[in-house]
């Protein structure tokens, strides 16, 4: 196990420590921009001038310098290498949860991701019940979101991440103080882990790393040396993404044994807008018995009698999910929510939880 001291940010062993060269870890030695010789040169150096005259970045140089005493020169160095990315400006106004739920489901529902789920949770059993032991998180879960985010590690991410948060940071008009302050954690955290060539470390567009996709901020605070090497590495290590993606759930509120979503018929009831969830992601914000008492049903015997198990007075929240034949109603408790705090959309939530189903039924793999 891991210390109980799980945020811990000065780990001594890990702080004097170079992060080692690995087939994928913090060293991605592939040329962060194509091309060499004096063509490539030139187009560094105009990239260099444009990030490093840039008055914004210049004042967020010394402010890192001056709240963090981070070495100047070693920002500097970092920025330097640095090529804006316009690119990312419209991938993100352009998220996959804008789908409708039909149209998203089916990017993570195939029979392909739900059979290498079976077989990834099959190779890393032992791993996957010393997560669920220790946070209450099932094994299922926990592989559902490694499937959802990279695919089982298979694609973290193919965007330089330093690139990714200064252009979103300094060339975006959203959400910039988001992304400038994971920007600031970026760069902390590679002080603190002795990452080298961290402007090659790549993920996806808006920043977010390894085999679980954490931002930088989540990184430093909830990712957990579940190997025990002395390392919290979710680029290359398999045990800490899996310690990490479960200790992160677990820290929001994960309830152990507890429910996550049943679909429901609405019946005759009216749906108003005091019963559906008013924002993707919120908190449950209806007793359970209220919902029952306005003509909330479970869809099917089955469903019907998982209803019973919810206490009257248990917080839960009606989801509506658009379908090609109309809604679809769904009541999502605790810990639906908790998933949605991984990423704050319904759509998202609901996809690791069918995922997590569908490769529970299909556990063990066949051979």
């Amino acid at each position: 196990m891991y210390p109980n001291n799980k945020l811990s940010q000065s780990h001594p062993t890990r702080r004097n420590r170079l992060v080692p060269v690995g087939a994928a870890l913090f060293f991605l030695l592939a040329p962060l921009v194509p091309g060499s010789g004096a063509g490539a040169d030139k187009d560094a150096a105009a990239a260099t001038g444009e990030v490093l005259q840039n008055s914004e970045i210049r004042q967020f140089i010394e402010e890192m310098a001056t709240q963090h005493n981070y070495p100047p020169e070693a920002l500097r160095e970092l920025f330097a290498k640095v090529h804006f990315m316009p690119e990312l400006l419209e991938r993100l106004s352009k998220p996959a949860e804008a789908l409708p739920w039909h149209r998203y489901r089916t990017i993570f529902l195939t029979p392909e991701r739900i059979g290498e789920g079976a077989r990834f949770w099959h190779e890393h059993k032992e791993t996957l019940a010393r997560a669920e032991e220790i946070h209450g998180v099932p094994a299922k879960v926990i592989v559902a979101i490694l499937g959802v985010e990279t695919y089982f590690g298979q694609h973290k991410g193919k965007y330089p991440v330093l690139d990714s948060l200064v252009t979103l940071s300094f060339r975006n008009t959203m959400r910039t103080a988001f992304f400038r302050r994971e920007l600031e954690q970026f760069l902390l955290l590679v002080n603190e882990e002795k990452i080298l060539n961290a402007h090659e470390l790549k993920g996806s567009y808006a920043g977010a790393m390894g085999l679980p996709q954490f931002i930088s901020s989540s990184y430093r605070r909830y990712a957990v040396d579940f190997d025990e090497d002395g390392q919290r590495n979710l680029i290359e290590s398999i045990p800490d993404a899996i310690g990490s993606a479960a200790h992160y759930l677990a820290e929001h509120g994960w309830q152990r044994e507890g429910g996550i979503a049943t679909p429901v018929a609405i019946g005759k009831t009216d749906v108003t807008d005091d019963l559906l969830m008013k924002r993707s992601g919120s908190e449950p914000h209806i007793a359970f018995s209220d919902l029952r008492a306005r003509g909330v049903v479970g869809d099917n015997v089955i469903t019907k009698e998982r209803m019973k198990k919810i206490p009257d007075g248990e917080k839960v929240a009606l989801i509506s999910l658009e379908t090609e034949t109309g809604p679809a109603y769904w009541i999502g408790q605790q810990n639906f929510y908790v998933i949605t705090r991984y990423n704050h959309s319904n759509l998202y939530a609901m996809a690791v939880y069918q995922l997590a189903e569908a490769i529970r039924k299909n556990y063990p793999p066949q051979k």
